[in-house]
């Protein structure tokens, strides 16, 4: 009588304990993980600094937030988060909606910007639980490649041309991607270039990309500590290099975020278009890390996990983050086997604000342009593009219009403009689907497409009908009227339509009523209406919406062939119709 007591207490620890991955992997931690833990985590606090700070800048806030919402996020996704070596950050590709935000309700104070950077964290948050606890982490998978592509394209170009004016040290009004290249080509004609500026930025980035090509080479951070060195050696700040200068010493501290007298619909918007992008990045490369670490990641816990993480950064003076695809390959190169690695990364930066903070004084603006710039090349997509244009154009000029909507309007309606587009493409098909009337082919089995084989022979009186989508508002009368010019097309008079409903997935009522429509209809003319193959589902669905006494079971037949062979019976020997 006493073993089942174990189990049951074990039952409640493990549903527990599914919200908290990180303590389940800390319970199976093994102690030969820890040295490589804990030098991953090191060399990872290389690239978490710089980076940081360069996406607090691109997204319109100061430098130092950045390294805020590096540290706290960390600590919670270790926690919370089921990917075991998943960095998580501060991101170039939610640098531009959230400068969009930012810069729209902060009226340029940086005070006002971090409040509003940190509620866009906190939306962001809030909907990434609730999308998650909800257990809809498939909703990101809505948007397809294409469309992916053509938001992450407008998305780069807009964060490229967003650091040029930092680049060239011009201060422009942010008016769009395309107003911004006008205005920064004016600034430079008219001479208006720090020239010190500009090559400190242009060989930091000359030095990053060439250092790319070189795994186990900390390009960045080279390229970084060479720039910081040259304007503290050469005085180049005194030359009008604008550097980061003093960081406050010290943590982040709770903070209720609040902005009085901002367009809150334009910052939850904002959040929760950042909460799609930062998923659907995250999902991708959570999945692919899961793949070589042959382990499996629940999409729907680590959306909870993002939430979480994105709910610490708001809380403590942060903006919304995502995954790294620069700084997990980093970690892996590394050796790391746990998010041990990532504390150890978020404690080191921490350690660095509390101990030496003047030690990024030096480190110019133009530098972490370049950062910026380099990682919004990373985002840019073409040869994938070039294969798509070839087998689908129409699917490519979906990415072109994303592109130019992001480029042309701004990040957030470029990609409420995605989503639309995306929804509308997910309809498409189910809208105007394929049908089909069909026919016995010679020496062929089944019964197949007339289009596809004019040769095919039809049956006297029997209509064979497939429609290959599931039936919905928005194809039920398109159904009925493809159905009926079937009807009139036949050779001979029709006494029986059957329709191929295995492709038919789902009925909803407004299908349901046009089915007994068209069955009084077709009874009206002597015509009788059958179905094969339809799946249990729809025919409980059926039932459902009291259609039985329309469709008794004599209606439905298990397949194809057995429908044919019921009507030839029924009539006789019957014959085919060549």
């Amino acid at each position: 009588m006493a073993s089942p007591a174990p189990a049951a207490v074990d039952r409640p620890s493990r549903g527990w304990l599914r919200w908290l991955p990180g303590l389940a992997v800390l319970k199976s931690y093994e102690a030969a993980w820890l040295p490589r833990d804990l030098a991953a985590g090191l060399v990872l606090t290389t690239m978490l600094v710089p980076v940081g700070i360069a996406y607090a800048e691109a997204s319109g806030v100061p430098g130092v937030y950045g390294l805020y919402a590096t540290i706290i996020p960390l600590l919670a996704y270790a926690l919370f988060g089921p990917s075991r070596i998943l960095v998580l950050g501060p991101d170039s590709a939610l640098a531009a909606p959230i400068l969009a935000v930012v810069l729209s309700v902060s009226n340029g104070d940086p005070m006002r910007a971090v409040a509003a950077a940190s509620l866009m964290a906190l939306v962001s948050g809030l909907f990434c639980i609730v999308l998650g606890v909800l257990r809809l982490g498939f909703v990101t998978e809505l948007l397809s490649k294409p469309i992916r592509y053509g938001y992450m394209n407008g998305i780069a170009l807009t964060v490229l041309v967003s650091q040029l004016p930092k680049l060239f040290a011009i201060s422009i009004d942010d008016a769009g991607p395309l107003r911004e290249m006008w205005q920064l080509a004016e600034a430079v004609y008219d001479g208006e270039t720090n020239w010190y500026s500009f090559g400190v930025g242009a060989v930091t980035l000359a030095v990053i990309l060439l250092l790319k090509r070189f795994d186990r080479v900390p390009g960045l951070l080279i390229a970084v500590i060479l720039a910081t060195a040259a304007v503290s050696v050469f005085g180049l700040d005194a030359r009008g290099v604008k550097v980061l200068g003093e960081i406050p010493q010290g943590l982040p501290t709770f903070v209720l975020p609040w902005l009085s007298n901002a367009d809150l619909v334009k910052i939850v918007l904002g959040g929760c278009a950042v909460a799609l992008i930062a998923f659907a990045d995250t999902s991708v490369l959570s999945r692919t890390y899961a793949a070589r670490t042959h382990t499996r990641v629940d999409p729907n816990q680590e959306m909870v996990g993002l939430g979480v993480a994105n709910l610490a950064a708001g809380f403590f003076q942060g903006f919304p983050i995502s995954s790294s695809a620069s700084r997990t390959p980093v970690a892996e190169a590394a050796g790391s086997r746990t998010q041990l690695t990532g504390v150890v990364g978020a404690l080191a930066v921490a350690g660095l604000l509390l101990v030496a903070p003047n030690l990024l004084r030096y480190l110019p603006n133009s530098a972490l342009a370049a950062v910026v710039i380099a990682a919004a090349i990373g985002l840019f997509e073409f040869k994938d593009l070039q294969r798509i244009f070839r087998i689908q154009q129409w699917e490519f000029w979906l990415s072109m219009l994303c592109f130019a909507a992001v480029a042309v309007f701004g990040a957030i309606p470029g990609i409420c403009l995605a989503v639309v587009i995306a929804v509308i493409e997910f309809l498409w098909d189910g809208w105007r689907p394929h049908f089909a009337v069909l026919g016995r082919v010679p020496n062929l089995r089944g019964y197949h497409d007339l289009k596809r084989y004019p040769q095919a022979a039809l049956i006297d009186g029997l209509v064979l009908f497939r429609w290959d989508a599931p039936l919905f508002f928005a194809n039920a009368e398109l159904f009925q009227q493809r159905l009926m010019e079937a009807v009139e097309a036949s050779p001979t008079p029709v006494r029986r339509v059957v329709v191929a409903a295995e492709p038919v997935t789902s009925v909803d009522v407004t299908s349901a009523d046009m089915l007994r429509e068209l069955s009084h209809g077709l009874a009206a003319e002597g015509v009788a209406l059958h179905f094969a193959e339809m799946k249990d589902p729809v025919r409980d669905k059926l039932k459902r919406f009291e259609l039985t006494e329309v469709f008794s079971d004599d209606r439905f037949h298990p397949t194809v062939g057995s429908a044919v062979e019921e009507y030839l019976e029924g009539v006789g020997a019957g014959r085919i119709q060549e």
